[in-house]
């Protein structure tokens, strides 16, 4: 059967009597597209239906675009060559709502050969897509291509999949207003999408520390800007934002569309979401490379390959391949592709201009680790400019990961004579919390950079900044990880005031702390034998299989033992695996990934029935063995998140707890449970005279707060020696 084709006038005609889509429409409209992919069964949640969502949107996108330029040039009398021929543009085959549908569509997208809307037979969509080459000069064709050689359709009813397509038609990407609303929906729906991807995600960096390095380092009109790791291509956008500012003649707008912006995305998902994403934000033809960046040898990147500014955020923990390795000095080879990537990023930098400049996003462990990444600090230091290096708290990069980041700023107008340090200190709101550090739910804001912006063109120290020079640097290995100089002074009150305060703090907190003694020392009387803890749990073995159409209950373990909570209820058709472990009240639960970090606890009443991924361990405990009470204080202590590290293994950003080595810990159980019982209530007592030491001892949280940790330790390693 031969289907109408949608022909310009026509949609024209339909756009004409449209009425304008609003914020709130466009919103409804991408929600009941999410909500109807949410029936299909071959999609499992945010990180199937975004991808989807985008490839259709992409080629209605293009449609739109190929359309105004169609037009353009017969109103200048020029021969126009669409990118994508029929029947193969939105307008053939999805523009009409009844169109093809069912499984007539499903062959027309998936199949290598299909018939098609036009009743031939031929190549099918996504096959005609991915051979696109771009013969006639036109790169969105080989765009086009290296985007749906990475795509796939994943919904299985045809029926469903043009009922999205119908509510994308409803979409004017032709309307500026639309479509800077638009883009900011789909930045959205790229957070969420993070947020739903877990251990397979990429790295968001957040909006406040990308719009910053963006602003300190200032890009302007004419100069070319990379990403050697776009990832969705949050980095691009803001400096196209902010160079659109620029913008005031044809020529300037030519200069920033097709010579300003480059990126490179191996992973086909982020290579799609970078090209929509950017697409929305008003770049007409992305330069995303598809490849990966480190494949080129170092030796052969000369002065045509460098760029004025790099800004980035490389992938942390990963580990590349001998081959890739090869491409790089022998002396500064390493599987870490941080450090990898760092070494691309200074050779990738202009030298003739001096002006090449880099802010770089990386972990701790390049500041100080010794071996390759002394000698690359080594490089920055004595080749490039090293001005500053801005110290994150932890949890900027929640709930990706939670090593503590940095941010490099150097460029090439000499070597380092002198390095700024600023420790970006953790907002008021959050500072008085214990394991001071963000979190998932309440991330880093850029009003919090404005003393940052305020000190950065008149550096001077302070509370948060100070500098060192080449030359201490240089007698310490190049250790970038330096401290604040009121980490090691302290500043020094009047005698009078000294004895005043000490005299105000003796006479609150004397009884406190006579209790608090006699309280831990009734400890040392206790006496009781290592027990492995293999012996006093047992693994949750109760599985339950997963049903599409029943809601769970899923946990979120806090990290510093701060207890665990409801996560989400999602209904089953959302669950990936679909075979998981119920979870019974004072299980213990832990995280494999966050362990280390305070990520256990044990599971309150509200988490009864919950279910739990092979990733989060749950054991019921043998409470005629031991009770949960005592065995939390036993766990959840801070000076046990050094074991723990100990226990851990794996990449820098994905370390897993070693269960079995877990497992095989020893802890002193009093046979009597009254005498546990007796350890509990004395431990209790001892953290309710912590907290009142609290308020008077300002300075000192952390030692009171390994107090409890400390006490037990000393009885423990008193037991062992035995």
């Amino acid at each position: 059967m031969q289907r109408e084709y949608f022909t310009p006038s026509k949609m024209a005609k339909t756009a004409n009597n449209n009425l304008a889509t609003t914020a709130q429409s466009l919103g409804g409209l991408l929600k009941s597209a999410r909500d109807i992919m949410r029936k299909d069964k071959g999609l499992n949640g945010d990180l199937d239906r975004l991808p989807m969502l985008t490839w259709i949107m992409f080629l209605k996108f293009l449609d739109d675009l190929e359309l105004q330029r169609e037009g353009e040039a017969k109103l200048s009398g020029k021969k126009f060559r669409p990118a994508i021929e029929p029947p193969y543009r939105w307008r053939d085959w999805a523009a009409n709502p009844q169109g093809v549908t069912g499984d007539e569509l499903l062959a027309f997208i998936n199949q290598d050969e299909c018939t098609l809307p036009t009743g031939k037979r031929g190549q099918g969509l996504f096959a005609y897509l991915r051979k696109l080459t771009s013969a006639n000069g036109d790169d969105r064709r080989e765009v086009v291509a290296t985007v749906f050689r990475g795509v796939q359709n994943r919904m299985i009813s045809g029926y469903l999949l043009r009922d999205v397509i119908n509510k994308v038609a409803g979409i004017h990407f032709t309307s500026s207003d639309e479509l800077h609303t638009l883009g900011s929906l789909y930045e959205s729906m790229l957070r969420e999408m993070r947020d739903a991807a877990g251990d397979s995600g990429e790295f968001y960096t957040p909006r406040a520390v990308v719009r910053f390095m963006v602003e300190v380092t200032n890009p302007r009109l004419g100069e070319t800007v990379l990403d050697p790791a776009c990832g969705t291509g949050g980095f691009l956008v803001e400096v196209f934002n902010h160079l659109s500012k620029q913008v005031k003649t044809v020529a300037d707008r030519k200069v920033l569309q097709e010579k300003s912006l480059f990126g490179c995305e191996a992973k086909s998902l982020p290579y799609l979401l970078s090209q929509m994403n950017l697409l929305l934000h008003g770049l007409d033809s992305p330069q995303i490379d598809p490849g990966n960046s480190l494949r080129f040898k170092l030796a052969d990147i000369g002065e045509k390959d460098r760029v004025d500014l790099i800004l980035t955020n490389p992938p942390f923990g990963g580990e590349e391949e001998k081959g890739i390795q090869g491409n790089f000095p022998e002396d500064k080879q390493t599987s870490e592709t941080a450090l990898l990537f760092l070494q691309l990023i200074m050779r990738k930098l202009r030298r003739q201009s001096g002006n090449g400049r880099a802010a770089v996003v990386v972990p701790n462990g390049t500041l100080y680790e010794d071996g390759v990444p002394q000698r690359i600090r080594q490089e920055l230091l004595t080749e490039f400019n090293l001005h500053t290096v801005l110290r994150f708290p932890k949890g900027v990069f929640e709930p990706y990961t939670d090593i503590a980041t940095n941010v490099l700023f150097f460029d090439r107008s000499g070597p380092t004579q002198k390095v700024w340090f600023y420790e970006h200190p953790l907002p008021p709101r959050r500072a008085h919390l214990k394991g001071k550090s963000y979190s998932a739910t309440d991330g880093v804001h850029y009003e919090e950079f404005t003393p940052l912006l305020e000190w950065w063109n008149k550096r001077r120290p302070t509370a948060q900044a100070w500098s060192v020079t080449t030359e201490t640097l240089g007698e310490n290995i190049f250790d970038l990880a330096q401290n604040h100089p009121r980490h090691a002074n302290v500043d020094l009150q009047t005698p009078s005031e000294i004895i005043c305060n000490v005299r105000r703090m003796k006479d609150e907190s004397e009884t406190v702390m006579r209790e608090l003694e006699e309280t831990l020392s009734s400890l040392t009387a206790v006496s009781a034998p290592g027990t492995q803890l293999r012996e006093l749990l047992k693994p949750r073995e109760d599985g339950i299989r997963i049903q599409d159409d029943t809601i769970y209950t899923r946990p979120r373990v806090q990290l510093h033992f701060r207890g665990a909570k409801v996560r989400d209820r999602v209904a089953g058709s959302e669950i990936g695996s679909k075979l998981q472990t119920l979870i019974r009240t004072n299980d213990l639960l832990l995280s494999r990934i966050d362990a280390r970090n305070g990520a256990m606890a044990l599971v309150p009443s509200e988490l009864e029935g919950a279910i739990a991924t092979n990733d989060f361990p749950v054991f019921e405990i043998r409470s005629e063995l031991i009770l949960p009470a005592y065995l939390r204080y036993c766990l959840f202590q801070p000076s046990m998140l050094r074991v723990y590290e100990h226990l851990s293994r794996g990449s820098t950003n994905r370390r897993r707890l070693n269960v079995e080595k877990f497992l095989d810990l020893k802890i002193p159980v009093p046979s009597d449970l009254d005498m546990q019982l007796k350890v509990a209530d004395t431990l209790r007592k001892a953290e309710e005279g912590i907290g009142t030491l609290h308020e008077h001892f300002g300075g000192m949280e952390e030692e009171l707060e390994d107090l409890v940790g400390s006490a037990l330790h000393y009885v423990f390693r008193k037991q062992q020696s035995k």
